[in-house]
């Protein structure tokens, strides 16, 4: 439980930051409302059950203590690391306020397929959750099934609660201004778990 609660924080946390899909939604959302929207959300989460499942599949053949895992899950610290510290260095640049920008939306399916191909095509995305499958390595086929159906979960809930959200001006201000607080929080967080994950391999 207590693996499941770091891996489900570390998630989270680097949802809540802005990045390429967290404006399209919000782009599509004011310019087509919630409900076209939604299609982008599901779109991006699909695709993130992809890197999931590969990133799965990808470590279902390492074994552990081999010179290959111990270097993806060194890798995955660094990008950890790395996220995080980006998050601190540019916290409060993100540009939210700009994300009235005219977007075309022509149909549902449409716009899943541009949330799917926007999530696929973001390197970002597939980085991370190596990282976060390097730390999973040993646990159980059904702790696997469980951490892919709750990442895919959260990251669905959190795009249409963005989506039903943005449009609200009054929120938007306030996510505005608590934005450079919640990124410079998020990228410390991240990067004590990188520290974190260095120290339990250390020691093991």
């Amino acid at each position: 439980m207590q693996q499941f609660l770091i891996i489900a924080c570390a998630h989270f946390l680097a949802l809540l930051s802005p990045g390429p899909d967290f404006f399209l939604v919000a782009r599509t959302s004011i310019a087509a409302g919630w409900r076209l929207a939604s299609g982008v959300c599901l779109g991006i989460a699909l695709a993130n059950a992809l890197f999931i499942a590969t990133a799965f599949a990808g470590l279902a053949i390492l074994r552990e203590g081999s010179a290959l895992f111990i270097a993806l899950q060194l890798a995955g610290a660094g990008y950890l690391l790395y996220i995080g510290s980006l998050f601190v260095r540019h916290a409060g640049r993100s540009g939210l306020a700009s994300v009235a920008a005219n977007t075309r939306v022509h149909s549902w399916w449409r716009s899943l397929g541009t949330g799917f191909l926007s999530a696929l095509l973001n390197p970002k995305n597939a980085l991370f959750y190596a990282s976060l499958a390097g730390m999973l390595a040993s646990a159980s086929v059904g702790w696997k099934w469980a951490y892919s159906l709750w990442m895919f979960g959260v990251v669905l809930v959190w795009d249409l609660l963005v989506a039903l959200a943005i449009g609200n001006p009054l929120l938007l201000r306030r996510f505005v201004r608590a934005l450079p607080w919640l990124e410079r929080a998020c990228g410390l967080m991240l990067m004590a778990l990188a520290v974190a994950l260095v120290f339990h391999m250390a020691r093991g």
